[in-house]
């Protein structure tokens, strides 16, 4: 009689039952947070060309969108505005008409159960498309702080659950924080774009939010691609500034920098599939060379498993209907 030695993993995935049961990681549509684009008016829903099934909504259709991806098992938006007016100091993002702050209220009207977070940056609100306030044509850092700080106030009055700064200035975290606890929104958490990096991969976003600025770019003050153990210190001073969720952006292409957040961090982890793995996945889709089920699903469970424990997604109502005829 012979023995081999033999190791056959293969024994455990001869049929779907121990698949199932060996699995990992899991997908569930609570893991997800939909972006929405908010423009001001009613009734409006314009497709938007850089981003397949993606539109621009007016906070009314904005709150119906929420509600239907609510009941497909998906707890949380974020919203994006695009206000009627810009201008240097990006002011229109703390009015409390804004069409964030409107979208907000409509949403929690239509869906209160749902956890509403908003991104608060100045780019989306500059008539120069920058993240923050311009000194000789250079970001003043500190300069735009206040700023950063009374737009995440207007929206934590407006009734958002959560607060997201996405525009990479040092000590945004903390100038956020204190405006909320002296206004008495101590409660309220902040989802701190920690790890953000001057990617290629925004393009479609920027066309999206009509933010793309008009000179230069974002090296100055979001990180080069190049800098891993940066990401390190970026995650530290989040966290002495009091940041309760942190994020690494973008998610597919910095697997092993969500990797890294994950191995040293306990907070609650989020990571953005950004604008262009979409734009890239629904472009083979389109071309015929990939399944857009299989693909989307993959590219999603890619992240979990980087220990990502939310995904921000423009996938997320189909990838929730998705796991639900599973």
């Amino acid at each position: 009689m012979s023995i081999s030695l033999v190791r056959r993993p293969r024994r455990l995935r001869r049929s779907p039952i121990w698949r199932q049961m060996l699995k990992e990681i899991a997908l569930t549509p609570s893991d997800f947070i939909y972006p929405l684009f908010v423009v001001p008016g009613s009734g409006v829903k314009k497709p938007i060309a850089s981003l397949v099934g993606q539109y621009h909504l007016s906070p009314d259709l904005a709150a119906e969108t929420a509600a239907e991806v609510f009941a497909l098992g998906v707890p949380s938006v974020i919203l994006f505005g695009l206000p009627a007016v810009k201008d240097p100091a990006g002011a229109s993002g703390a009015d409390p008409e804004g069409p964030v702050q409107q979208a907000v209220r409509a949403i929690k009207k239509v869906v209160p159960e749902m956890v509403v977070a908003t991104d608060v940056c100045l780019c989306e609100y500059t008539d120069h498309g920058h993240c923050g306030l311009l000194l000789n044509d250079q970001v003043d850092n500190d300069a735009t702080l206040p700023h950063l700080a009374r737009q995440a106030l207007s929206h934590a009055r407006a009734g958002a659950d959560l607060v997201a700064p996405s525009d990479m200035m040092d000590g945004r975290v903390a100038a956020i924080r204190d405006l909320l606890d002296q206004e008495g929104f101590s409660h309220l958490p902040i989802m701190s774009y920690s790890v953000k990096y001057a990617s290629a991969f925004y393009g479609p976003f920027r066309e999206a939010a009509g933010c793309a600025p008009r000179f230069g770019d974002r090296q100055s003050y979001q990180m080069d691609p190049a800098r891993r153990r940066e990401a390190r210190l970026e995650l530290e001073l989040d966290l002495a500034e009091g940041a309760d969720i942190v994020m690494v952006k973008p998610a597919g292409p910095y697997l092993d920098i969500i990797r890294e957040i994950r191995d040293r961090c306990h907070l609650p982890l989020a990571a953005y599939q950004v604008s262009g793995e979409y734009a890239m996945l629904m472009a083979a889709v389109a071309a015929g060379l990939l399944d857009e089920r299989g693909a989307g699903l993959e590219s999603l469970l890619a992240i979990k498993r980087a220990g990502a424990d939310l995904i921000i997604t423009y996938l997320a109502p189909r990838a929730a209907r998705w796991l639900g005829d599973q």
